[in-house]
């Protein structure tokens, strides 16, 4: 099977649509340049399914770099016949491959291979002819050397009868089924543990975590991905045992129904090597391959979970280019506070200390009230951790002579930021402290810009992160800070080398090169003069330009999603309704005179054109709501405060496949478990609630022991 048809046998995309995204994939073209600017050529293929294609590339092209591996490591033995490499060269996935080659694997030695060593194979054959008789005396004509009975000569037959078994595709596939169907996961606390009486079991957080896995059965195709990597880790901390058992006894009637034809000396002898096979090769083998399934299908959906939960919270709304106090809270150490320019930049530093130990709140509200007056401050951001409660009633006590908006700030992360390179290079003559706070402040200004900035599995929004295939994990969260990065456009005369290192076709050498052209030469002038940049060549600036946004330049368009190659449409545009191009901006009605069908050529169609018209009806127009400002319930301060039948509000601060937990202003957050989310059945929590999202929640249940609260959510 060639490339395309096995694309399109897994999408079951237009034949067309595959084939020229595949041809501008080999190009080097990204997938937000393709989705956004080559739609004539992909039949407007959307992002998602750019990225299916993307997949089903690089599976099959891994498929075939295999099947090469393997043809020349038979090859190699001289066991490669016409009919294997018809066969080997006719497979579509990875696992019948793998079969195919099991005879030709060299491991170590086998039990198989000793017996072969001392002669027993024709033997062997003999037993699965079926036609021998007297096998005792039979086998008694193989004692010799090592073998030193007939026992051993049929044990060492059995042997080899065993692995003829385990390589047979049809037996481990049958084998296989039975697991996918029927396969069930048990789990048991380690003895050790089950005997430790002592409070620290009853206490630990762990235990108390995985306590609901000490005895546990279920189905492994139907265990839910948190629920698998759950035991997985608990297995791993030492806390549990588990195993992967199917009905024994079906599965070798399957495998001796395939495999006996009669009913002598011979047929008793294959049915031992079939319990052998099946209990030292086969289910060791396919109950841990079943294993590994089913865990790559529990890392897809978390990696899934996580990726949704990212783009939404990089795509969180900012407040814009506002100057910024922000504030990172603490008890004894004090509050950090830091003024921020409009574009980000620190202004000025301080720590105040309104809390326990020190109590200096006069002092404290004075100060900041003089920040506030002296740096024009437009709003507060206050992180959300240690005293952050705390923190915002002082604040709020304060009587600002301006309208000052105070907004609490998720801190996930901050502490990895502030720790980094990129922080110690933004921020070489400050500590740790300060950096920290800097980018509580930016979050509120541009959640994006500084969130790209850390490692995504630090942020925290998703389940079982640690746990999963790392390599996809990161991959697929590039792919979601790409898509999101390119989605909003980047200030290029602002943007950070973080942020532009994921615009389309930068990466992050030419962001650095991009970021130090612009201190040396200052601002960008144009988008056109990206060119200048060094290494930057014209594939860079096709496939980052349209990404790419210049304030106040002389061409309005270079502060828009118009594509540079489309500059010479727009122009014909005005020169047609007889306007300047800036005349068109945001003039809904003169663009609305406009026959598309007139603009159109062989590369560009309608999608293009009809995105250059909304383009120009709102340009630059940030896809992002604008930050609201959010007040918890001040009644409630720790978990003691928390009771059954209030009603709260908060903010979706995590969401996972079982449901989503909900900020409500202290250290706990509250779950609204998947039951919880609506009076009728819900497959998506996503459909019902999103990253960030304000809601009102009714406390059904709380548990102080396990600090544990139940939530439903409230229409």
């Amino acid at each position: 099977m060639q490339l395309i048809s096995y694309i399109i046998s897994q999408t079951k995309l237009p034949v067309s649509s595959v084939k020229n995204t595949v041809e501008l994939l080999n190009e080097d073209a990204t997938i937000p340049f393709i989705s956004r600017y080559r739609k004539e050529r992909t039949g407007n293929l959307d992002e998602v399914q750019i990225g299916d294609i993307v997949k089903f590339k690089e599976q099959f092209e891994a498929l075939e770099k295999r099947k090469t591996a393997v043809l020349k490591a038979i090859e190699e033995q001289e066991a490669l016949t016409p009919e294997l490499r018809q066969k080997i060269e006719s497979v579509q996935d990875l696992t019948t491959l793998e079969d195919l080659y099991l005879p030709f694997k060299k491991s170590r030695k086998t039990k198989a291979d000793t017996a072969r060593q001392n002669g027993l194979e024709p033997l062997a054959k003999m037993i699965m002819s079926q036609n021998a008789s007297n096998l005792e005396a039979l086998a008694y004509k193989y004692v010799k050397g090592d073998v030193a009975s007939a026992d051993d000569a049929l044990e060492g037959a059995r042997h080899i009868i065993a692995e003829w078994i385990n390589e047979r595709t049809d037996v481990r596939t049958n084998i296989r089924q039975q697991l996918e169907r029927f396969a069930m996961i048990s789990t048991k606390v380690v003895k050790a543990k089950a005997d430790d009486t002592s409070a620290a079991l009853s206490t630990s957080e762990n235990a108390q975590k995985f306590r609901d896995y000490f005895d546990w059965e279920e189905s492994l195709s139907r265990i839910p991905s948190h629920r698998l990597l759950a035991i997985l880790r608990a297995e791993s901390e030492g806390f549990i045992k588990f195993k992967i058992a199917i009905d024994d006894a079906k599965a070798l009637s399957k495998i001796e129904d395939r495999i006996v034809r009669s009913n002598n000396e011979c047929a008793d002898q294959i049915k031992i090597a079939s319990q052998d096979a099946y209990k030292r090769l086969l289910l060791p083998s396919l109950s841990n391959e079943a294993l590994q399934n089913a865990k790559l299908k529990a890392d897809e959906a978390a990696i899934s979970v996580f990726a949704k939960n990212l783009k939404q919270l990089l795509l969180g709304s900012p407040l814009g280019e506002k100057r910024i106090l922000a504030i990172d809270p603490g008890f004894r150490s004090g509050c950090k506070v830091v003024c921020l320019d409009a574009q980000g930049g620190l202004l000025y530093n301080e720590t105040i200390y309104p809390h326990p130990p020190k109590n200096d709140t006069i002092d404290a509200m004075k100060k900041i009230s003089s920040l506030s007056e002296a740096y024009q401050i437009e709003a507060i951001a206050i992180g959300n951790g240690t005293a952050s409660r705390e923190t915002e009633a002082f604040i709020r006590k304060i009587r600002f002579k301006d309208d000052i908006q105070v907004f609490v700030v998720s801190e996930a992360g901050a502490s990895i930021y502030s720790a980094s390179k990129i922080a110690r290079d933004e921020f070489p003559n400050y500590d740790v402290t300060v950096r920290g706070s800097v980018s509580i402040g930016r979050r509120l200004q541009d959640p994006l810009a500084e969130l790209v900035k850390i490692d995504a599995k630090s942020i925290g929004v998703g389940q079982y992160q640690h746990d999963v295939d790392q390599t996809k994990l990161k991959k697929e969260l590039d792919v979601v800070v790409e898509s999101c990065v390119n989605a909003v456009g980047v200030n290029l005369n602002t943007a950070s080398t973080s942020l532009l290192s994921y615009v389309s076709g930068i990466g992050p050498k030419l962001a650095e090169n991009i970021v130090n052209y612009r201190e040396e030469h200052g601002a960008f002038k144009s988008r056109k003069a990206i060119k200048k940049v060094p290494r930057l060549g014209g594939k860079a600036f096709e496939q980052g330009a349209g990404f790419l946004r210049v304030k106040s330049a002389k061409n309005p368009l270079d502060d828009s999603a118009v594509h540079p190659e489309s500059y010479s449409i727009v122009e014909q545009m005005a020169k047609d309704l007889g306007k300047n191009i800036s005349d068109l901006i945001g003039n809904k009605t003169e663009l609305q005179k406009l026959n598309l069908n007139t603009y159109c050529t062989e590369t560009i169609g309608l999608p293009t054109l009809q995105d250059i018209i909304k383009e120009l009806e709102k340009p630059g127009l940030d896809i992002r709501e604008q930050a609201k400002v959010f007040t918890f319930n001040q009644l409630i301060k720790t978990i003691n405060d928390v009771e059954a039948g209030q009603l709260l509000p908060g903010i979706i601060n995590n969401v996972t496949n079982f449901g989503a937990f909900v900020d409500i202003g202290i250290k706990e957050s509250g779950l609204i478990h998947v039951s919880n989310l609506s009076d009728t059945f819900v497959s998506d929590v996503n459909a019902h609630v999103s990253l960030h999202q304000q809601v009102i929640v009714k406390v059904l249940d709380v548990d102080i022991p396990r600090k544990r609260i139940q939530l439903k959510l409230h229409k």
